[in-house]
């Protein structure tokens, strides 16, 4: 099987057992982020895949070959460390030539390779510059052409782009994108950061306590989160209770001073389950509009790209994301009406 494989993967430190068997698969040329808060279990991962660190249980498998068991520099993977780690006494060439010096490549093959890697991370020219004279950013493609000069079979990143600041940062998600697609190599890219794993990925496994907690594309895992813990990490969700309610074969989450519509999808009338709503998937609407709940905006903020309502839905809290002039219109400590699509809403049992 082409592409990268990880099977029941167990790994203690003393008694704090960090990883509880985790398995998952990437396909060949696709780009997979692991996501999660901070002692999940994902820059473990990624040390066991390239052999930094060896797995209790499990086995790593590269286009079908067991690796588990082989040292790290014969397993032929790429590795883009979160502080670059270049060497400060060698020129930007030495340092991107780095590994093939030591496979033995012969120096003119090696200055024609670490030539053609600069060109493809923009740095075409840079070859005579010292690492400590470039800024952050351009410390982070060397780091990268390093790490694909080799021409590995998979691409691992460890929080790379962590220490930029955010324009940079988005150019840099950008150019990796770019750059993994024109070389069509399967990569696993680690991050905590929501936003920077829906932007770059074609797969995400978000991870919480050592385990899966749920994979999918960007849009599924994002649209339909698993858990209370995903609709929570991933892009914000309000979370909001009631119970379960069927009318006219339509069901709802119901409370005193609201009724949502969702899709049923498991669950007995009369159980208390919690909502999870994204803050954009909100409408307002008039009073006497199907589905209308009242809605108390309490503050408005403004954050560039929309405006943040929040308020409450009953005696529930609210935040809403809202688009356009018209939100900034809307008065505090006002009333207002809003409804909800049920197939965006996903809601889990209390317990």
């Amino acid at each position: 099987m082409s592409g990268l494989t990880v099977e029941n993967l167990r790994k203690s430190f003393g008694d704090h057992e960090v990883l509880k068997g985790v398995s998952f698969h990437v396909e060949s040329g696709k780009f997979l982020s692991l996501l999660g808060p901070s002692g999940c279990g994902k820059t473990t991962i990624l040390r066991i895949i390239c052999g930094l660190e060896t797995a209790d249980e499990g086995s790593v498998l590269v286009d079908g070959a067991d690796v588990t068991k082989i040292k790290p520099e014969k397993r032929n993977i790429g590795l883009v460390f979160q502080n670059y780690a270049l060497f400060p006494s060698m020129n930007v060439a030495k340092n991107v030539g780095y590994g093939l010096k030591m496979q033995k490549v012969p120096p003119a093959e090696i200055e024609k390779r670490v030539s053609e890697a600069l060109e493809l991370v923009k740095l075409g020219g840079y070859e005579p510059r010292r690492v400590t004279q470039l800024s952050g950013g351009e410390q982070q493609r060397v780091a990268l052409a390093r790490a694909l000069v080799t021409k590995p079979n998979i691409l691992l990143l460890d929080e790379p782009l962590s220490a930029l600041d955010r324009k940079i940062r988005a150019e840099m998600q950008y150019e990796i994108r770019n750059i993994q697609r024109q070389v069509g190599i399967t990569t696993v890219f680690v991050t905590h950061d929501q936003e920077e794993a829906l932007t770059m990925s074609d797969q995400i496994i978000l991870l919480h306590g050592g385990q899966i907690e749920q994979q999918g594309d960007p849009f599924t895992i994002y649209s339909q989160p698993a858990s209370v813990f995903a609709s929570d990490f991933l892009g914000k969700a309000n979370l909001i209770s009631g119970t379960l309610a069927q009318e006219d074969g339509q069901w709802f989450i119901s409370d005193p001073a609201f009724r949502i519509p969702v899709k049923h999808v498991g669950g007995r009338e009369g159980d208390r389950v919690k909502a999870a709503v994204r803050g954009e998937y909100f409408e307002f609407c008039a009073q006497d509009a199907p589905g209308a709940n009242p809605f108390r905006l309490e503050k408005k903020i403004f954050t560039g790209l929309a405006w943040r309502l929040i308020g409450r839905l009953g005696d529930q809290a609210l935040d809403i994301s809202a688009l356009g002039n018209s939100a900034g219109t809307m008065r505090e400590e006002a009333d207002y009406f809003v409804r909800i699509r049920p197939e965006n809403v996903v809601y889990y049992n209390n317990d």
